[in-house]
């Protein structure tokens, strides 16, 4: 190639890369991931706030954070949780075990068989 073809096809490359704008990088968007498995807060329909948090599993009320219940959780699968606590109130032991219907929504019967639902608290 004779130099004056190398010379041009140089000048044409360099005018063509100082034409083009820096490329802007933008973030990628944080998408929020569910929390897993049962950890986390929890509410029923009266209001109060169950937490689930590394083994423990405590009970409050939303207007003076009053401890109802407290005790322990451990999971059976994915799906299933099991919960032994003690309520403050009654000064009572019991049982409840959960399942996930969704990742939203907690179905719980206690030991005598009573049955409760619980919702994720956003």
């Amino acid at each position: 190639m004779k130099p004056v073809a190398i010379l041009t096809a140089l000048s044409a490359t360099m005018a063509l890369a100082s034409c083009q704008a820096p490329r802007e990088v933008r973030p990628l968007p944080v998408r929020q991931m569910a929390p897993a498995g049962v950890e986390g807060a929890w509410v029923d329909p009266n209001g109060i706030v169950s937490t689930f948090a590394g083994g423990s599993f405590t009970t409050r009320t939303t207007d003076t954070n009053q401890v109802l219940a407290s005790g322990n959780y451990i999971n059976i699968s994915p799906k299933l949780v099991e919960i032994n606590m003690t309520s403050m109130v009654r000064k009572t032991q019991s049982k409840v075990n959960c399942a996930m219907v969704t990742p939203t929504q907690l179905n719980c019967t206690t030991d005598s068989g009573a049955q409760f639902s619980l919702a994720r608290r956003g």
